[in-house]
């Protein structure tokens, strides 16, 4: 019977002893604190604690492997734990605790350790590769590291860190390590560099590149063309002149003969070449083209013929006052025309005297010189101040440019009077019809007054029949009566009609 009892008893004891110890070790339960990232090669400390354990309680730390870590020993209970480890790369997992006090063991949450690689062997590459693009381009530059993880990226242009607020930001795209630019510009030209960190608690560790320097080249414009001509020995030489207003250099410059090449230059300082070819004046020494020739590019300028002109025919002078809006003299603009040549070279001159055709200090003036301007190549003369001094005989001049010795063509002389009474012709003919209708008036006036006045003076003509005259009977009798009559035939007619 006693042992019939004693088996019913066994679960019922066993359930208890498995309370108990549920019990025990959840009062045993440890709490694991630590970082959650930490750099390769540093040591961390995890401090675990289990509250209300019995001494001696043995601390151990256990990557979720199972594998032990560190142990550590508390022999005088309810104090911390301080568990270090050395970080690998191994070292990136989950660690636990596991607490061991009078017979119970009580296991903390995990924690997730990463393992942060700080950057280095930082570079930029491009696309394309060398960094050397056309305008409307697409540029991608990354910034790529040797060794690290967990990174971020700083980009700089110009030593100037990229930022939304910096100047072209709104065509700079930033995406993980790389800088995108859609379509470049030629403002985009320059020197870039990027550094990759990374952070730990409040520790920073950085890398940074070297510079790389991107450049934007710029599509040439349509080239232009001119020429001048100069004397050299008993020679004339052309000197032909190709330019652009843009582009990037080197650039290839050709001169076109009649569509063929005879010449070329590469452009490395300036977008302009120089070419010397022979001219013979009077003669045509075929048309001439400038050819541009870029990498992607090949464009012509337009024709010009190389045919030099001596300088001859008639040379005109035109006068024309300025006024301002108040009808006052403000200037007078000389113009001379010159009817042939291909260069000519303009002077004026002042009552036979030559002019100074370059610019003149205001601050220290000529005495006796008028105040003037040249423009247009000396073609046209501006009398700036309208004083004495500008009055007189004006008259221009032409020669040929190239040739110092050559011979004057000369204008009509022209007095120039420059007064505040000067009026333009349009201004006298207003002035002149305003008069005359006035006088009109007075005279149609007068007129109709005296016309009026002397047929209310004139006597009745009543006829003695019963008829009535007739128009050329009353105009006979009118005519018998002229001798006695002071009127005049206007005012007999007058009467007549009355």
């Amino acid at each position: 019977m006693k042992n019939h009892q004693t088996l019913h008893l066994l679960p019922i004891l066993a359930l208890a002893s498995l309370f108990i110890k549920i019990s025990g070790s959840s009062s045993a339960r440890p709490v694991l604190t630590g970082p959650d990232k930490a750099y390769l090669g540093s040591r961390v400390v995890y401090r675990c604690r289990a509250p209300n354990s019995s001494p001696p309680v043995t601390y151990e730390l256990l990557s979720n492997s199972g594998a032990l870590v560190t142990t550590y020993i508390d022999r005088q209970g309810d104090q911390t734990a301080s568990l270090s480890m050395k970080v690998s790369e191994a070292s990136d997992g989950s660690y636990y605790c596991r607490v061991t006090a009078g017979g119970n063991t009580g296991v903390s949450i995990s924690l997730q350790l990463s393992v942060v690689t700080p950057a280095s062997q930082t570079r930029v590459t491009s696309d394309p590769f060398p960094p050397v693009l056309h305008e409307g381009s697409r540029l991608v530059l990354s910034c790529d590291v040797g060794r690290g993880s967990h990174l971020s990226y700083t980009w700089f242009f110009n030593r100037k860190e990229v930022t939304p607020s910096t100047p072209l930001s709104d065509f700079f795209n930033l995406t993980g390590n790389k800088l995108v630019v859609e379509e470049a510009t030629p403002e985009h030209a320059g020197r870039y560099s990027c550094v990759a960190w990374s952070t730990v608690q409040d520790t920073r560790r950085f890398s940074s590149s070297a510079e790389v320097q991107v450049t934007i080249k710029v599509y040439v414009s349509k080239p232009e063309i001119s020429f001048s001509v100069f004397q050299e020995g008993g020679r004339y030489r052309g000197n032909v002149t190709c330019w652009s207003s843009r582009g990037s250099l080197p650039v290839n410059f050709s001169l076109l003969l009649d569509d063929m090449e005879v010449d070329s230059v590469t452009a490395t300082e300036s977008l302009a070449g120089w070419f010397r070819v022979d001219v013979d004046p009077g003669l045509d020494m075929g048309v001439a083209r400038c050819r541009v020739n870029t990498e992607l590019q090949e464009l012509r300028s337009g024709p010009v013929t190389l045919e030099v002109v001596p300088v001859g025919g008639d040379v005109s002078m035109n006068v024309e006052y300025l006024y301002t809006s108040a009808s006052k003299l403000a200037a007078a603009l000389l113009t001379c025309e010159v009817s042939r040549g291909t260069f000519p070279l303009i002077s004026w001159l002042l009552n036979d005297s030559v002019l100074p055709s370059g610019p003149r200090e205001d601050s220290h003036p000529e005495p006796n010189l008028p105040h003037l301007a040249l423009i247009d190549g000396n073609r046209t003369l501006i009398l700036t101040r309208l004083g004495p001094e500008e009055r007189g005989f004006y008259r221009c001049r032409a020669r040929d440019s190239y040739n110092e010795s050559g011979p004057w063509v000369e204008s009509w002389a022209e007095l120039v009077q420059v007064t505040e009474a000067c009026m333009t012709t349009t201004e006298m003919i207003s002035i002149s019809f305003c008069c005359f209708l006035l006088l009109m008036l007075v005279v149609c006036s007068a007129c109709v007054f005296k016309m009026f006045d002397h047929s209310r003076a004139l006597p009745q003509i009543a006829p003695t029949n019963s008829d009535s005259l007739s128009l050329p009977e009353l105009t006979s009798r009118s005519r018998d009566k002229k001798t006695d009559s002071p009127h005049t035939d206007c005012d007999v007619h007058s009467q007549a009609y009355r």
